[in-house]
């Protein structure tokens, strides 16, 4: 299992590393490549991916060893064993964490806590595809016998940046028969554009929430199923038209969804990690029983990957001691996600949803304050777009901000000449951020590139449902590692806790007065009400105040 964070081993891991670090100290990459003629083959892994290189870090052999001695000392492998084999290593909520077996194969045999989960979660994706089935063929209609055209996804956070993502990423292999839509945000202009797009006699919705309580889903829900009863659809149309993804059967049923349409997922899933659940309902439909069962198959590979190689050759894990290394060591507070695809613009989002909320965290596993930082703020976006947007920032601000490159080697088109360009700029700004350009004369400072800035680059061969699971799982198995070695606890998000119940107070009970921000929008909104000619906020809900 994990060390303890105050273990004498590994203190004196970590005291290894900060010498290390001070002895690179004034070192610039560009030397250790001088250095080592074969720096890009010893620092650089292919396998499930086309490429892991991080030969563009300020690591070197000895830095290296540093970073495995902590691994080993942090426990790493012990706990990685640990979490697959269902022990409860999410130990504030005494739960199991098991997403790996959601994309095991069928008939696997993992257990919670000692309590078989295999043939339910064989139970449910089974469920998953002959619903799938039935409304890809047509055979599933809306209350008026049509075709179900679109399908709208509602949830938020992990409910709804799994599913979107993959279906961004994954466009070219959806069914030109379905249109996937997906709506999170409780603010109204969200729903009001998907349904400004779908039919109501041709919709499906998916209301994804364990526990049918999400305030933002449950809004939006109540929305769409409004939306579907104002058309002149009857009460049972609701049926017809919507599906939940939960596990309370009566909320659901109140609702109007029959519970055979209930799709269940479990408490040692966590909503970041949930895209592999019937949470991917959406992507059952869109991909297809097969596609998303490619999309499983190459995370499962990540996962054998990660459960089954040396520290020394594990993706996830090297990944995971690179970001170690930069913020323990270099002290960055910050990391940039770069997509060189824009099927992968989402990624950033979703990574850092990922990170963030697993290991945002300022306390051990073992309730004692943490001895270092832990995550960075993670954010970034698209290239080239970001090329005329914050890359400046990135070559010549006052920060060094580590960036990951992540890039398609094949594109799915036929515009070879942009994929060239694409990845001519991918290369290129790698290049620049490590070796800079001095000023070209004394009168041109501003001219100047420091240069000595890290990345790291994914390349993948082919951006398939195989690869993009392969992808996803390597950076869940990174952000587990580095939990590991931080002593933290990755799987709860108690940080998220408080503002729900700050939000549920102010609707039960309304804010103490009138004064400041708050006064003024319930004053203004009152008069927006008025003005519109709208129902009063408490029947509306357009009021903070609203019930």
């Amino acid at each position: 299992m994990t060390a303890h964070a105050s273990s004498p081993a590994l203190a004196a891991a970590w005291a290894r590393l900060a010498r290390e670090g001070q002895r690179l100290a004034g070192t610039r990459i560009e030397q250790l490549f001088a250095t080592d003629p074969n720096r890009t083959a010893v620092y650089s892994r292919a396998g499930l991916l086309t490429c892991f290189d991080f030969s563009r870090t300020l690591i070197d052999r000895k830095a290296m060893d540093a970073l495995l001695a902590l691994a080993e000392a942090a426990g790493v492998a012990d706990a990685r064993d640990a979490m697959f084999a269902g022990a409860p290593i999410n130990r504030t909520e005494g739960r199991s964490v098991l997403h790996v077996a959601l994309r095991a194969a069928k008939g696997s045999a993992y257990a919670a806590n000692g309590r078989p989960v295999s043939a339910e979660v064989d139970a449910v994706r089974a469920q998953m595809d002959a619903f799938a089935e039935k409304v890809r063929s047509g055979a599933w209609t809306g209350h008026t016998g049509k075709r179900i055209r679109a399908v709208v996804n509602i949830g938020i956070g992990g409910s709804d940046l799994g599913p979107r993502l993959v279906a961004d990423a994954l466009r070219p292999y959806l069914s030109p028969e379905l249109a996937l839509h997906f709506v999170s945000n409780v603010d109204g202009e969200d729903m009001a554009r998907v349904l400004g797009r779908v039919s109501p006699e041709e919709t499906l919705f998916i209301v994804a929430s364990k526990t049918f309580t999400t305030q933002e889903t449950l809004a939006n829900a109540r929305s769409a199923r409004a939306w579907v009863l104002a058309s002149g659809a009857p009460e049972s149309a609701i049926a017809r038209h919507f599906v939940a993804v939960s596990t309370n059967a009566d909320a659901v049923a109140a609702f109007g969804i029959s519970p055979e349409n209930m799709f269940v997922f479990w408490d040692w899933v966590g909503g970041r990690y949930s895209v592999w659940s019937a949470i991917g309902l959406s992507l059952v439909l869109g991909l297809g029983p097969a596609g998303f069962e490619e999309f499983l198959s190459g995370a499962r590979s990540m996962d054998d990957h990660f459960l089954g190689t040396p520290l020394a050759d594990n993706l996830p894990v090297l990944a995971a001691l690179v970001g170690i290394w930069h913020r323990n060591v270099l002290g960055c507070a910050s990391r940039a996600v770069v997509p060189y695809d824009e099927r992968l613009a989402l990624l950033p989002a979703y990574l850092q949803q990922l990170e963030m909320e697993s290991n945002g965290k300022s306390v051990t596993i073992d309730g004692g304050p943490v001895a270092r930082a832990t995550s960075p703020v993670v954010w970034g976006g698209a290239g080239t777009n970001g090329q005329h947007a914050y890359f400046q920032l990135l070559h010549q601000g006052t920060d060094i901000i580590p960036v990951d490159f992540i890039g398609c080697a094949l594109p799915d088109h036929a515009l070879a000449g942009h994929h060239r360009l694409l990845m001519a700029n991918l290369f290129a700004q790698a290049h620049a951020l490590m070796t800079g350009r001095p000023a070209p004369d004394a009168a041109s400072p501003h001219k100047a590139f420091p240069g000595n800035r890290p990345s790291t680059l994914y390349l993948v061969e082919r951006l398939t449902p195989s690869r993009l699971g392969a992808l996803l799982a390597l950076h869940e198995h990174r952000v587990f590692t580095e939990g590991v070695i931080w002593s933290i606890a990755s799987f709860d998000q108690w940080g998220v806790e408080l503002g729900k119940e700050i939000a549920r107070s102010l609707l039960r009970e309304g804010p103490p007065g009138e004064r400041g921000a708050l006064g003024w929008y319930n004053r203004h909104a009152r008069a927006e009400d008025r003005l519109a000619g709208l129902p009063a906020p408490a029947a509306a809900g357009a009021s903070i105040k609203a019930n």
